[in-house]
């Protein structure tokens, strides 16, 4: 069998085991090969060079902008509130981290196309990697669902993003994690939190930080981070597990 012939046979497995994502997801795709697009990352190419499709990010940025515009329509129409308000909601709704979970939630990781280096990687950089297909996804729909492709993409949003609308108001997670903490601290506690730079290392253009966060003068949690800033968040975000609020 050539290399032709072996390529082909390759991208015929990859749209047959794509069909059951498809099928997850509620979406019949006219053409499949949009959603394996949606599904591959540019380091998948470097090492698949006879791989006949281009790589998701341009799905990703059509992707991108319908998700957002989807979302805002549905919060103007929705609710009175406020600009900054709506904003904010907004926010929670789209940014990574909630992207990034929502994909793990209907079985996206287990798609993916990527180099054997990023199958390795975890952490903030899986995040990043999960959230930008989840809004590949959503460009690939609206793009192969023809003259009813926006209508097909909000029901695809509705049904996956919006719906954490409730957690997210109730619980307030649009706030970020330092005024949610310190919030919950003084009505809780009646404490206003404290942060201590407990560790500095690397070169001025590599800084890293570990800052913990304190009520009083107990120690609730650590966070690491390029900047004080982001290491503050991040030890009020784990204070937040921590303390379970």
């Amino acid at each position: 069998m050539n290399l032709f012939r072996i390529c082909n046979f390759e991208i015929w497995i990859s749209k047959f085991v794509v069909e059951k994502l498809a099928e997850k997801i509620g979406v019949k795709f006219n053409n499949i090969e949009l959603l394996q697009q949606a599904l591959t990352h540019r380091s998948y190419l470097n090492e698949h060079r006879d791989y006949k499709l281009d790589h998701n990010e341009r799905l990703e940025f059509l992707g991108d902008a319908v998700l957002e515009l989807v979302v805002t329509e549905y919060l103007y129409e929705n609710f009175p509130n406020p600009e900054g308000e709506l904003t904010n909601w907004r926010a929670a709704l789209v940014n990574g981290e909630m992207l990034a979970k929502i994909s793990k939630r209907i079985g996206v990781e287990e798609y993916l196309l990527m180099s054997r280096g990023e199958t390795k990687d975890t952490g903030k950089a899986r995040q990043y990697l999960l959230a930008n297909a989840f809004e590949s996804i959503t460009g690939a729909i609206y793009l192969d669902q023809k003259e009813k492709g926006y209508e097909a993409a909000k029901k695809f949003i509705m049904k996956n993003v919006v719906v954490e609308l409730p957690n997210i108001i109730e619980n307030k997670l649009y706030m970020d994690p330092k005024s949610r903490f310190q919030e919950v601290a003084q009505e809780k506690a009646g404490i206003t939190p404290s942060y201590r730079v407990l560790e500095e290392a690397g070169p001025d253009h590599d800084k890293k930080f570990i800052v913990g966060i304190y009520l009083a003068d107990e120690l609730i949690a650590k966070g690491e981070g390029s900047s004080k800033q982001e290491a503050q968040r991040n030890s009020a975000a784990a204070a937040l597990d921590v303390k379970g609020w």
